[in-house]
């Protein structure tokens, strides 16, 4: 079976529902470490390809083009909360690159910030592209393709080649032909990629230790690290998983959450030990977790078993893990708990 039960929602002793999962763990080479159900699992990896995204870009030279800094890096690795300070970052690079607002083509949504979207709700102002989850995305894509010369009135669209030059990085990280990943459209109509779970884990896992297995893009590995390792805040904002598990990690973790409950995570060389290796994890819930309540519970019990949390961060992620579940009275009426165990090759 590609998925297997992950999270269990327990009501009264009795198990209520079930979120099934798939996660593969691997290391750069592309040998499998850990799994639960099929690694081989094929789906769409939604917005956890940001940091893949933005490859061609910095090998490019676009950051000593447009002096980019850290933090606009960062953003447009982003599924950002769409706060005052997310959106300044992406005016920012697009006054950098000379493009505006105008020339995204993602679409508009309010801001995934509450506080944000109450407040211009009661000012009576409309949101806008750059509030976006996307718009750090598309905001460079459009640095590539002014970079590279390409036109960008239709970046957006699969034979593009800011996006030929994406599917290729993409394929270099996880050892695919381009023809081996299969096409989609993302929710901000850029085209999205549906690879093994195994691959996208040693995509991640090459993005925290690029040598000797992708040389060529080390350095451009090694800056995204930095950038999103730095600036979570900038990856997604307050009170979301990825930028909570980040700043715990110190360091140590990179994280990418994408849509239809799909996580990437990237494990620094040594974070389980010494002497331990770079790991990448992919991991997928079956249902598309739309509550969001299962993909982090899965996560955290992954990171667990593998040893790349220490109890005080768990603690300190505790709002994401595994938890009572209250009634509107706020009586507790039961538990969302994880129910994997990480299985290793034998």
């Amino acid at each position: 079976m590609n998925y297997q039960p992950g999270v269990e929602v327990v009501r009264g002793g009795l198990v209520e529902s079930v979120h099934h999962a798939a996660v593969a763990v691997a290391d750069p080479e592309g040998k499998l470490f850990a799994s639960w159900g099929s690694p081989e699992t094929v789906t769409y990896m939604r917005s956890s390809a940001k940091p893949f995204q933005i490859l061609p870009l910095l090998d490019g030279g676009g950051v000593s083009c447009f002096d980019f800094s850290l933090q606009e890096i960062a953003i447009m690795c982003a599924s950002h909360s769409g706060t005052d300070l997310h959106v300044r970052t992406v005016l920012s690079i697009q006054g950098k690159v000379g493009v505006t607002e105008g020339d995204l083509l993602c679409g508009v949504h309010p801001p995934y910030d509450l506080e944000t979207a109450d407040r211009l709700k009661e000012e009576g102002v409309e949101p806008t592209p750059n509030r976006h989850n996307c718009s750090g995305k598309h905001s460079g894509m459009l640095a590539l393709a002014r970079l590279i010369g390409a036109p960008i009135d239709d970046y957006i669209h699969p034979q593009h080649p800011v996006q030929q030059r994406i599917l290729k990085a993409l394929g270099e990280m996880c050892d695919l032909k381009a023809e081996e990943i299969r096409i989609g459209v993302d929710g901000c109509s850029v085209p999205t990629f549906a690879i093994p779970l195994k691959s996208a884990a040693t995509a991640f896992a090459r993005l925290a230790d690029p040598r000797p297995w992708i040389e060529a893009r080390a350095e451009a590995c090694r800056i995204v690290w930095q950038a999103m390792t730095t600036h979570p805040d900038m990856v997604a904002g307050p009170i979301r998983f990825d930028t909570h598990l980040m700043q715990a990690a110190k360091g140590l973790l990179l994280a990418k959450g994408g849509a239809e409950g799909y996580q990437g995570i990237s494990i620094a060389a040594g974070a389980l030990g010494e002497g331990s290796p770079a790991l990448g994890v992919a991991l997928k819930i079956a249902d598309g977790d739309h509550e969001g309540r299962a993909r982090s519970i899965v996560a955290l019990k992954v990171l667990k078993d593998l040893g790349a949390l220490s109890g005080v961060q768990r603690d300190s992620l505790s709002r994401f893990d595994a938890r009572e579940l209250n009634n509107w009275r706020g009586i507790r009426v039961g538990e969302l708990r994880p129910c994997l165990e990480l299985k290793h090759p034998t």
